[in-house]
This record gives structure tokens, sequence and C-alpha cells, in this order.
């Protein structure tokens, strides 16, 4: 083992200690994890420190956990299937890595010249997934289809309506078809012909109208881990991973204002409630106007309760979620400002209730044909309010709205107008980093082998902590490009 120069004197320092007359055991206070466990196993190797050794295991970082964990240390024996695990995966990593990238650069290189190209066991598959997706891009030909949009008079006013098959099933749609075809749709018709007719058949014509209206409700998503966050960044501000990961890391060391980043849990622990409703307060006192009133809600409100899908130790890996901390940040970059506000909305959206709405389905059915329009009103903003979202009213004109005009019960309605709208299939869309990272978290669900998928699961290719690194190095290494927000491999 050789240690890395730049944190060569730290590494001195701390065999130094365990040479000490007056030491005569170690405590691996190292992350709660499989690297947490390899990092103690290669230090204790490199001094060749003979000393007994006791593991304290932390999740949570209150005073009263950091007590409770010394009071509870492990043996080594119970940490040892860690130990190998973590040893396995560093020495697969360098044996796929140096025996892949020789055989690969030999074989690239054998018309002379030393073309080097590099392998890597996450690396690897992760192009592979990229290159996976153009191909289907390159070979995919595009066919015709038709939808027939119509708009219904009724006494109240217009209102759209889209015609569909009430008939249509996927499993009969695809009888034929060795594989489903995900084009087939029960509101595409697939001949101009027949488009047309349809149109040509209900316009002017009388229709009888049926609907239901059911009360749904939306909860805010799950807190961030690295992954969840790099991919909603990349969604919002077009973000790439390493540029995320960057400022959260930024916001951890720098400013203390996040907890740290490179976390694959999306839960707290338990004993974190009187945190949180410590921060919530924090919010609340702070200047920050666009966040304190919605903390102030939730104090008085009592929304901070324990929930098991927040406070969960069975979620908690080595690290937790990624919340604000008790510390209000001040002089952050604009790019700052925008990850901490993202990461306390969702940390407050998730104490919040649930968003209210109620969906309207509608069936207007004239001379036969059947079509479809629907409605959605937001009755409860709930968490939505974090977000500027308020109670829809009859005369909002906000895009997500969709209040129907009214029907009275046994009126009939007329189409105005109907037409046959000609479209065409388009091919699955191009990775972006966020849609990437997603593949890669979830990369064991596409494997055939029942063995391999049942390993793989809940895993996915890398860590939060190295797909950000994954990706970057494929686009240095020339595997691919990126070009605005698409991710296109090269070969």
């Amino acid at each position: 083992l050789k240690p890395m120069d730049k944190t060569k004197t730290r590494l001195n320092a701390i065999v130094k200690l365990t040479k000490r007359k007056d030491v005569s055991a170690l405590v691996n206070a190292c992350d709660a994890g499989r690297e947490g466990e390899l990092i103690f196993r290669l230090i204790q190797q490199y001094a060749k420190s003979k000393h007994p050794v006791k593991r304290l295991w932390l999740q949570s970082m209150t005073p009263a956990a950091i007590r409770e964990g010394f009071e509870t240390l492990r043996s080594e024996k119970q940490m040892q299937g860690l130990a190998d695990a973590a040893r396995s995966r560093s020495e697969a990593d360098w044996m796929v890595g140096i025996n892949g990238t020789r055989a690969m650069t030999a074989f690239n290189s054998r018309d002379g010249g030393f073309f080097l190209t590099t392998v890597g066991r996450v690396q690897t598959p992760t192009l592979s997934v990229v290159v996976e997706r153009e191909e289907k891009i390159r070979k995919f030909i595009s066919r015709d289809y038709w939808e027939i949009h119509a708009t219904f008079l009724a006494e109240a006013g217009e209102y759209p309506a889209k015609w569909f098959d009430p008939k249509w099933k996927k499993a009969a749609a695809n009888a034929d078809n060795a594989e489903p075809d995900a084009e087939l749709k029960a509101d595409r018709v697939w001949s101009e012909k027949e488009a047309r007719a349809i149109a040509e058949a209900v316009r002017s014509k009388s229709a009888t109208v049926t609907e239901e209206s059911k009360p749904t409700t939306q909860a805010a998503g799950q807190l961030f881990d690295l992954t969840s966050l790099q991919r909603e960044a990349n969604g919002k501000f077009g973000f790439s991973a390493k540029t995320t990961l960057a400022i959260a890391q930024s916001l951890y060391e720098r400013h203390k204002a996040l907890t740290y980043p490179r976390t694959d849990s999306r839960a707290l622990p338990e004993d974190y409630l009187p945190v949180v409703k410590k921060t919530f307060e924090m919010l609340a006192d702070s200047g920050m106007k666009h966040l304190a009133p919605h903390a102030l809600v939730a104090l008085n409100g009592n929304y901070i309760k324990p929930n098991k899908r927040i406070f969960d130790n069975a979620k908690v890996s080595d690290h937790f979620a990624i919340i604000p901390t008790l510390q209000a940040p001040s002089g952050l970059s604009e790019a700052e400002q925008k990850l901490y506000d993202l990461v306390v909305r969702r940390f407050m959206a998730v104490f919040y209730p649930s968003a209210e709405y109620l969906v309207t389905t509608r069936i207007s059915q004239a001379v036969g044909h059947s079509f479809k329009t629907e409605g959605k009103v937001l009755v409860k903003p709930g968490w939505l309010a974090i977000y500027g979202k308020e109670a829809e009213d009859e005369n909002t004109d906000e895009k997500d709205a969709k209040t129907l005009v009214p029907v009275k019960p046994g009126e009939m309605v007329r189409a105005e107008v109907c037409e046959a709208k000609g479209l065409k299939t388009r091919p699955p869309a191009r990775y972006s980093e966020a849609t990437l990272l997603g593949a890669m978290e979830g990369a064991g669900k596409t494997i055939d082998d029942d063995e391999l998928r049942e390993a793989m699961q809940e895993k996915g290719l890398g860590t939060p902590a190295t797909r950000a690194a994954t990706i970057e190095g494929l686009i240095a290494e020339k595997y691919m490009l990126r070009e605005g927000r698409e991710l296109i491999p090269t070969a």
C-alpha cells in the first residue's frame, strides 16, 4: 500500500498515534458503511497495527446517538463480512479495470499505434446503456398515425375532447406481435381514411355526456439523496451531476448549510425529530422571505410528526438524506442559493399534507363514437403551497388547471369541430444526465438472468458518490459527448 501525496501527513499522524505506548486498542469510527470499513482496514494494514479493534457504528449524529454508539461498540468479528465485501469490491474494480483496459487497448492497437481504451466495472456497463439507446434510435422507423380531436358545445360553453376506443385492450392489440408495441394506444388510428371517416361522421352531431369525478391526493416526493438531487437539478436548472455534487459539497463544507451530500439514503434516523423541529425554527426565524412563512405554517400547524416514510433507521445507510443544517446560510452564489432552496423546499414539503385534487373524466358519445375529456382541479394545495401553488378558483388561468365547463344532467352537446390530426411516432429520447442517473440507479431491473437480477436488486451501477464521476469520465475519455442536455455515444 502506498499513501496518497495529498493526505500523507494526516495518514502519518494516525500511524504515529497507533504506535504510542499508552494506546492499547483502536476504535474504528469511519463512516458506517462498506467504504468506511475499507478505509479503516487499509489504514490498519498500512500501520501494521496489531491492536484489538472495536467498531463505532453511527447512523445519527445527535449527542445521544454518539453516546449510545460508544456504549454499544461492535466487535471486529461482527464486521468481518462487511470488510470482505469492501475488499472484494475494491479488488474487482482493479481486476476488471486493469485487465479489461489492457485487453481492449491491445486489441485496438493491433494494427500499430497505441490506442488506450479504458474499461471499468461501472464505466463500461454505463456506456453500454447509452449505446443500446442510441442503437434503438438509429434503427427506429417512424410510422404515421392519426388522432381525432373535437370541440363540443354545451349551454355553458365549449370543451375539447379526444376520440378513443373504449373496447381497446393492450393484450388484444398486441396479439400478433412477438413483443408488445408501446406505440399502440386506445386513442390512435393507423389509417388516415378511417380517421377522416370518424371525424366526418361526428362533425355537427349531437352527443350524450357521462362523467365521474374522483378526489385524488398527491404526496410530496421523498427527501433527497445525492442521485435524486442531481436528477432534479439537471431537470430544473440544467446542472451536470458533477456541478450539483460540487455545489452540494460547498454548501456542506464551506457554508455548513447542508448535511453530508454523498448519501444514498432518502430517510432520516428515528431520533431526528427534535433536530428537524429546530431546523424548522431556524428557517422560520431566518430572513429568507421565500422560505420562512412556510416553515412557520408547519410549526403552527404541528406538521412535524413521526412518520415512517421520513424517519426510518432501516432505510439509513452510512449517511442519511440531504437536509438543511441548523445554520442559516449567507453570502451564497446564485447556483448555491438555487440548490439550497431546492433541498429546503423538499425538506419542508415532506412534512406538509398531501395536495388534494378533484379529477373529472367526461365521456361524450356521438353516433357510436366516444370522446374523452379530463379535468383536474387543485382543491387543497397542501405541500404545493411551498412551490407557490394555491387552490384554484373557477376563473383561474393556470396551465395545470383543467376546469371543465359544466354540463347539466341529461344535456345534449354538439360537436362543433371535429378534425383528424396526422402525427408520427417518435424514437426513444436520448439520455440526459437526469435520465442516465436514473437508469444507473435502476440498472439491475433490465437483467434477464434471475439470479444476477436478484444480486443487483436495489444496488444499481455505481454509488451516488461515484455516478457523476463515471459520467464525466466517459465524456473525458471521448466515449460520449454532451450536446445541450443530451448525452451521445461517439462510436
